[in-house]
């Protein structure tokens, strides 16, 4: 499926309902079709804009900019091994040469069977547990080149489904509740704001004018 399914849209409009202004809503619903389909499609970045009152350039505009949202197909499962320093001191990029040989692709690519895609990371905040990766944003490590074995067949074997779902699911749990500040009181803080900024700045360049004239 390309577009949300009948239960997807049901999500998607409670997630609308939860921003008081649905432009808001683009990036939760792009990860919501990327739950559904592995990755955000050019149909369901149609439909978000549709629904978000968008064009559909801008959703990939914004889905673009995040490395977790992907415009083209990914493995059901992403494994994203790290190689900055703390995990590049303990073995990191012998790590990714060692995943590379065992899953028989290069850095970037996704197996035949569509069940990994291998990713070079930068820091996933992990650095206690050197060297570490990711699969589906789940943290794992250290990890020696027998443990990499270990989990990529018991991924393989489906005995971490409850731990790692399919790429796209983030969290098991919806969020049902939309923000508590009322959008009136958001906009009165907003102006508030925006006009100490213009009397600092106002106040700053009398200053600067007044040294000038010294």
């Amino acid at each position: 499926m390309s577009r949300f399914t009948k239960e997807m849209e049901t999500r998607a409009f409670e997630l609308l309902a939860l921003y008081p202004e649905k432009r808001s809503a683009t990036i939760p619903l792009c990860h919501l079709a990327q739950e559904q389909n592995g990755y955000l499609t050019e149909e369901s970045m149609v439909q978000i804009a549709d629904l978000v009152g968008t064009t559909p350039a801008e959703v990939l505009g914004a889905a673009s900019f995040y490395d977790m949202l992907h415009t083209e197909p990914v493995g059901k499962y992403v494994v994203g091994v790290c190689t900055n320093i703390a995990c590049l001191l303990q073995g990191g990029e012998e790590l990714l040469g060692h995943a590379e040989e065992k899953l028989g692709i290069a850095t970037g690519a996704t197996t035949d069977d569509g069940m990994f895609t291998l990713e070079d990371m930068e820091c996933i905040a992990h650095c206690d547990h050197a060297p570490a990766l990711q699969v589906n944003y789940r943290f794992f490590g250290p990890l020696t080149n027998d443990g990499f074995d270990a989990l990529v067949d018991d991924l393989s074997a489906g005995k971490l489904e409850s731990e790692v779902p399919p790429h796209g699911t983030l969290s098991r749990v919806q969020r049902k509740h939309p923000i508590a500040v009322p959008l009136e009181e958001i906009v009165r803080h907003r102006r508030d704001s925006d006009a100490k900024e213009g009397e600092r700045l106002a106040a700053k360049a009398a200053t600067e004018a007044k040294e000038g004239s010294n």
